[in-house]
């Protein structure tokens, strides 16, 4: 148990991003038996989507945040309202559940999801987000291993929370896209004529990991070259200060 927390540890201080947490919850949940994990951050006003990394099957989460599940989801209410961590499954669903509910429950059943424990996650007695470990069916096995480790599983939710914050906040939001704090500094490096090699010089990266930030900064502010997204970068900053 002792490495796993330890290995847990060391890719939450090196991840940057959605990919990077996913790959060391899902690490985790592994070495822990757990089938599969889903964490909900919720966000402060209601027209923006909740923030969703998880193991789940990607047709499934896709379907469930265009549905805004989230509003009506059982687990998550109950998320919002309590702070304990919860059992939960189809069988032991409320039993006074609307139409669109009962689809949830029978959606993600479909999906392989049936029986799961939520670890909600409360800061200043406000709901913020949740963790969930998931499972196809009810087995001794799983609920096993989520009795032997309840503690742990409780210090990972908001060891894992308090790491992605951290990494929130170290983003930017250009003309409405944002930019993790990696694929900012990369950008700005680029834009004064340094290499892929020479900026993963300068901030102790290596070549294909800068690469792959300036990818994934033009990917998000749709252009085609580090310049224009360099330029767009400079653009939207300049705007800000005006």
């Amino acid at each position: 148990m002792h490495r796993t927390i330890s290995t847990f540890i060391d890719q939450l201080w090196n991840a940057r991003t959605d990919e990077d947490f996913a790959n060391a919850m899902a690490t985790t949940s592994n070495a822990l038996e757990l089938p599969c994990f889903a964490y909900l951050a919720l966000q402060k006003t209601p027209d923006v989507k909740p923030r969703l990394i998880s193991t789940y099957p990607a047709r499934w989460t896709a379907h469930y945040l265009e549905q805004n599940y989230g509003l009506v989801d059982p687990v998550v209410l109950r998320a919002l309202q309590r702070s304990e961590p919860f059992h939960w499954g189809i069988d032991v669903a409320p039993a006074c559940r609307t139409p669109r509910v009962h689809r949830l429950f029978e959606e993600a059943e479909h999906y392989g999801i049936r029986v799961g424990y939520t670890v909600p996650i409360h800061e200043r007695h406000r709901p913020v987000a949740a963790l969930t470990f998931a499972c196809d069916r009810h087995s001794t096995r799983f609920a096993s291993r989520i009795s032997s480790c309840s503690a742990v599983l409780l210090l990972i939710a908001y060891y894992f929370h308090a790491h992605i914050h951290r990494n929130i906040v170290s983003e930017r939001s250009f003309d409405g896209v944002i930019l993790s704090r990696r694929e900012i500094e990369c950008l700005e490096w680029a834009s004064l004529g340094k290499s892929a090699w020479e900026v993963g010089a300068i901030l102790g990266l290596s070549r294909n990991t800068v690469a792959s930030y300036l990818d994934s900064a033009k990917r998000k502010l749709k252009v085609r070259t580090v310049t224009q997204a360099a330029l767009r970068l400079a653009a939207a900053k300049s705007e800000k200060q005006n």
